[in-house]
């Protein structure tokens, strides 16, 4: 059947939902969207609010102009569009901006793209008809996508990606993917709609809660491997009381220390070492070095939620019918705590890597240098030392902080970028690196606890142990690798 808005509404699957209403989407929310976990639900209150904000934006336009609406943009700002060509001003705002070049972004990160446009838009704003929220959860629902390129933002706007998507939704682009039961009605654009739709950083956003979600899952994984790792080593638990944390009252160190606790089924009060009186760091300072990323997760994603859920667009307009130039799409706090997270992830990853390096030696662990069985020279898990580096040093080329880029673009109209677009990519392959990182660490500490004369009857053992192979002869550790960290989500949820 038709909507009210003239777009075509296609039957809701069963199964989970995500309800879009502009007020409450989460980073696990759109995770789900972007998963095909789940499909959108928009409430009808949500949708009135958008089209209170179309109606407001026509009337603001019929009585005046408005930045896009009857002006060009950037440093065409001032440049008047005659009335008779504002109907296909939008059109060519739209074919003009389309300019991405690249890389196709993957299906995951355009889904969730699409999932936080349309919750943008029910947040009320924009001004756009609620014809295109239709037609984004449409392609939500029916499991497609518009192709859209890697490059092309700066953290002022995701121009290019929503230009492109822009086309698709009017029918001038084809959709990818393979459709369930057909495509979204194709949206005709009507004044204003273009600028609108192009006014936010829904792509960056998306990114940054699939980064988000991907690396607290990590993190909690973390707590698990490097407690098995302690246990490998026969490591001192001091370092992991809870007075020495009660009175540094940091929230993520406390956390950390007190997970490496419970996962190895000791006390708030954990008794004195016994033959080494101190660690080396890897051990000692994982709560102080760990619980700073715990932390950046978390800010990384407040400011998500926040963003996904307020309108950006610019002009903004307003409940009580006025518009409001301004600049708030521009995604400062977003680039920052991006650059914060992969900054305090790299810390930790520095760490696991540095563990992996002390499970190796046998003046440590008492146990086989690489912890190798068989003949003499046997290399054991030696080349995981050179893997887990190897993926270091790509995520250590991520902490790399986006932010203190610059640039100067429309003719020196925006002489300043947040460079959120390259903050967020590079959160992504940062987190991808991290995965290995902490992958070979938990190859080698399983291989560590199966030779070890009392390996700790605990839960995160006997789990990592199931799943990974035994076998300890020199062999390809591909397959080791990748299984364990196919295990990590399993680790994290224990």
């Amino acid at each position: 059947m038709d909507t009210a808005d003239g777009a075509a509404r296609v039957p809701e699957p069963t199964g989970a939902r995500v309800v879009l209403d502009g007020t409450a989407l989460d980073v696990g929310g759109v995770v789900r969207l972007a998963g095909g976990a789940a499909v959108p639900v928009v409430p009808a209150p949500a949708m009135e609010r958008a089209r209170r904000s179309w109606h407001t934006a026509q009337r603001l336009a019929a009585a005046g102009q408005l930045y896009g609406r009857g002006t060009g943009v950037g440093a065409h700002r001032s440049v008047r569009v005659d009335a008779e060509e504002e109907s296909g001003h939008g059109l060519r705002l739209l074919r003009s901006h389309a300019g991405g070049a690249g890389a196709l972004l993957p299906a995951r990160e355009i889904r969730a793209m699409l999932a936080v446009r349309a919750n943008q838009l029910l947040a009320g704003g924009s001004g756009i008809q609620p014809a295109f929220v239709t037609a984004l959860t449409d392609a939500l629902r029916l499991g497609v996508r518009p192709a859209v390129n890697e490059y092309g933002g700066v953290g002022t706007g995701d121009l290019t990606a929503l230009a492109q998507t822009g086309l698709t939704l009017i029918g001038e682009h084809l959709w990818l993917g393979d459709p369930q039961s057909g495509l979204p009605a194709p949206v005709a654009l009507s004044p204003g709609d273009a600028l609108a739709l192009l006014s936010s950083n829904a792509l960056v956003l998306g990114q940054s809660a699939l980064a988000c979600h991907d690396l607290t899952v990590l993190l909690d994984a973390t707590h698990a491997v490097a407690a098995l790792s302690l246990a490998a080593v026969s490591g001192s638990l001091e370092a992991y009381a809870a007075p020495v944390h009660a009175v540094r009252p940091y929230p993520g160190a406390a956390r950390a220390a007190a997970e490496v606790r419970r996962l190895l089924a000791a006390p708030d009060r954990p008794p004195p070492a016994v033959g080494r009186i101190q660690d080396p760091y890897g051990f000692r300072a994982f709560p102080q070095v760990h619980g700073p990323a715990l932390e950046a997760a978390d800010a990384l994603r407040r400011i998500v939620e926040v963003e996904v859920n307020c309108p950006s667009e610019n002009p903004l307009i307003g409940e009580d019918g006025t518009a409001h130039h301004h600049g708030g799409f521009f995604a400062a706090p977003l680039g920052l705590a991006l650059d914060g997270a992969c900054l305090a992830l790299l810390g930790t990853a520095q760490l696991s890597a540095a563990r992996l390096t002390a499970l190796g030696r046998a003046d440590l662990t008492g146990l086989p240098a690489y912890l190798a069985s068989g003949p003499t020279g046997s290399s054991g898990t030696m080349i995981l030392e050179y893997t887990a580096n190897s993926a270091l040093a790509e995520l250590r080329s991520c902490a790399a902080p986006a932010s203190a880029g610059h640039t100067v673009l429309s003719q020196g109209l925006e002489e300043a970028a947040s460079f959120a677009s390259q903050a967020a990519r590079q959160s992504l392959r940062a987190v991808d690196a991290y995965r290995t990182v902490l992958a070979c660490e938990l190859v080698v500490a399983v291989r560590a606890l199966r030779l070890h004369p009392a390996p700790p009857p605990v839960p995160a053992f006997t789990v990592a142990a199931a799943a990974l192979p035994e076998a300890t002869k020199d062999r390809p550790l591909t397959g080791d690798v990748t299984a364990a960290a196919e295990l990590l989500p399993t680790l994290a949820a224990l």
